[in-house]
């Protein structure tokens, strides 16, 4: 009688990709494992080991190529450059010259609408209540078109905010930050909230302090929920965007403020990208160019966004 022989199975590829999945979702719950019993308090982490998010990420695993490149652009610009970005999930942030002070320019108008609502919110004041523009208030330079009106015209609070953010208005940004609240009382809740470096009357500030006060404004920490939508909601949108936001998506939202002075072309902000908020305050001094400097303003935004995007 001829024996028979059983055929030898062969492994079949379904079989070898089964186990490729597995050891994946095995490293994957390790990774998450890990993470999770080192985070911090309230930060965002991937729960992928490093490894692995090295495989599906090109982006670079520090910041420095992206450092190189912005001081290869701003080079040839000239002047002085502060650049800061925060990643508001990692609590990370990385930056040139970001404790550097600069001139603020008409971003000394951010902390005056902070103070504003953060006194709104706290019932000392009304933001309905009506000013009546006089002759001696008028700041007749700069931006703003509350210039142009006769004396005699009245605004509430609320309008002279919104036409202080929207349009920099310099005889808006007058009315709330001196005949309102006063730079005194200005400055004094600004130092309570941690910021060192910001100086009202000489307007000065730097990034550092600047990324304090946006968090402090973005994470509704200055005023209750509805006033915060309000208030950041004047930086969105504004006549200026021809530099954070220029070269970014148009769905995405940017809470910002420019500053322009002679020599001094500013712009700092958040960017909200997918879930993915971050800070970018880029400060300059002594350019030459402005036109150039709004245009490498636009091209490290983009850098940045493509970055962290």
């Amino acid at each position: 009688m001829q024996d028979y022989a059983f055929p030898q199975s062969k492994p079949k590829k379904t079989t070898y990709l089964k186990w490729a999945i597995f050891a994946f979702l095995v490293l994957l719950f390790l990774g998450f494992l890990k993470r999770s019993l080192t985070r911090e308090s309230g930060e965002i982490v991937s729960p992928l080991p490093e490894g692995i998010i090295s495989i599906f990420s090109s982006k670079p695993k520090d910041q420095s190529a992206l450092l190189a490149e912005i001081k290869k652009i701003t080079t040839p610009v000239g002047g002085s450059w502060s650049v800061y970005i925060y990643d508001l999930n990692t609590n990370q942030g990385f930056g040139i010259n970001e404790t550097a002070v600069f001139r603020a320019a008409s971003v000394n108008k951010v902390p005056i609408l902070a103070v504003l609502y953060h006194l709104a919110g706290k019932g000392e004041i009304d933001l309905d209540q009506q000013v009546t523009l006089q002759a001696k208030d008028i700041q007749d330079y700069g931006t703003g078109s509350i210039r142009y009106d006769p004396p005699g015209t009245t605004y509430s609070l609320k309008t002279l905010a919104r036409l202080m953010m929207e349009k920099s208005d310099n005889t808006a940004a007058h009315l709330l930050g001196r005949q309102i609240i006063g730079f005194d009382k200005i400055q004094e809740l600004v130092e309570s909230w941690g910021l060192t470096q910001t100086n009202m009357e000489d307007n000065k500030t730097s990034l550092v302090d600047l990324l304090k006060l946006f968090h402090k404004m973005y994470r509704g920490e200055i005023a209750n929920q509805a006033l915060t939508s309000e208030m950041i909601g004047f930086m969105d949108d504004s006549d200026f965007e021809d530099r954070i936001p220029a070269l970014l998506p148009k769905d995405v939202k940017v809470y910002h403020k420019i500053g322009d002075e002679i020599g001094n072309i500013h712009d700092v902000g958040i960017v909200e990208s997918a879930n993915h908020p971050y800070f970018i305050g880029i400060l300059t001094n002594d350019v030459t160019d402005e036109a150039t400097a709004k245009k490498t303003i636009a091209q490290i935004s983009k850098l940045v966004f493509d970055y962290l995007d």
